[in-house]
């Protein structure tokens, strides 16, 4: 079974860091480009960064600022988001999903997951 599950999602204070883990199973995430994405309630979906298959990434910046980053490792079957100065504006749920091919986030998509929880709050 082709599968996605992210943790990792904690309630923080402003300021701190998380890191976010997007776990496969059922099919080498390696060779897929992986997305970051975050729903806040009331909200639309927005994308955070893209992974390509050979680590490099791209990020919504205007979101970002420069915080986030994406890593992956294959030996893991696992692409991480690391969340630093985190912002109470960044409380969402966080899924991952994995793209039918190698080089961007694009449509059609192959898998997502359930999303992990952060919220951030003093």
């Amino acid at each position: 079974q082709v599968q996605l599950v992210e943790s990792g999602g904690a309630l923080v204070q402003p300021g701190e860091s998380l890191r976010l883990s997007c776990a496969a199973s059922g099919f080498s995430l390696d060779y897929y480009a992986t997305g970051w994405f975050r729903q806040a309630p009331g909200q639309a979906r927005v994308r955070v960064g893209c992974v390509d298959a050979k680590g490099a990434s791209t990020f919504n910046e205007d979101l970002v600022k420069g915080r986030f980053t994406i890593s992956r490792d294959n030996d893991k079957n696992t692409v991480y988001l690391q969340l630093n100065s985190l912002e109470p504006e960044d409380t969402a749920n966080y899924y991952c999903a994995a793209f039918a091919n190698r080089d961007s986030c694009t449509l059609p998509r192959l898998t997502q997951g359930q999303g992990t929880q952060v919220t951030v709050s003093s």
